[in-house]
């Protein structure tokens, strides 16, 4: 009987976070009284069915020494291999992965910057993924009315927003076809790992994600997902 593939989770935290408005990159900036990528740290970390977390850092990074990281011992290592693109970063430290990862092993993808992650949400997209042929990411249903607008910031139309999902990490695949895909897709524009995954022809599994997953992408966000933290105790 083959022996059941392990998951491992890989955060990309090569980034600047130019939208932050901060000179130092959004990875590094604090919510909740840690840095932003702790918070991701710490959920995937403590997850029993990840058996190991990978951090791809820039080269010359000098930020995340700068922290204690030793709770962490022996379920997270540091890749500093980040490239100029997500797409790079991830592909760059699955390459260096390539020693301790099996190729039909799942790969976990999360944002260094999604600081409200949940054990319950990573439950979910395990379970629901497990068998899954191609593989899937967290998303949740769009809400709001979507307007496309021209280059004057007029509306020019109004989309459907049945049938449209927003994409949240992680995104769940197999290591070898994870690789394949931003193999081939790594010198595109993909902004996320289903994207390259969808470049193959194949279709992603959509599981149910949350709204407290948000992504902190302007100063704004940080202050949103603080108060999830403390409301839901997710730094505790």
């Amino acid at each position: 009987m083959a022996a059941t593939p392990d998951i491992f989770a890989l955060i990309p935290a090569a980034g600047s976070g130019s939208r932050m408005g901060s000179e130092i990159p959004k990875q590094y900036q604090t919510v909740a009284g840690k840095p932003l990528v702790a918070h991701a740290i710490k959920a995937l970390c403590a997850h029993s069915r990840v058996r190991l977390v990978f951090v791809v850092l820039a080269p010359g990074d000098a930020q995340f020494s700068r922290h204690d990281w030793s709770a962490y011992q022996g379920r997270m290592e540091t890749l500093y291999c980040g490239g100029a693109t997500r797409a790079a970063s991830v592909y760059n430290g699955l390459v260096a992965m390539a020693d301790v990862v099996e190729p039909d092993d799942w790969v976990m993808v999360h944002d260094a910057a999604r600081p409200c992650l949940d054990a319950a949400l990573i439950d979910r997209l395990c379970s629901e993924i497990a068998d899954d042929s191609v593989g899937g990411l967290l998303a949740v249903p769009v809400a709001d009315t979507l307007k496309r607008s021209d280059d004057h910031q007029r509306v020019t139309e109004t989309i459907a927003r049945e049938k449209i999902w927003q994409a949240q990490t992680p995104q769940m695949f197999r290591y070898c076809l994870l690789l394949e895909a931003l193999r081939s897709a790594k010198a595109g524009s993909v902004t996320d790992e289903a994207s390259a995954i969808e470049r193959m022809g194949l279709a992603p599994r959509l599981v149910m994600g949350s709204p407290r997953n948000l992504k902190v992408t302007f100063p704004e966000d940080g202050l949103v997902a603080e108060n999830i933290i403390k409301t839901y105790t997710y730094g505790n």
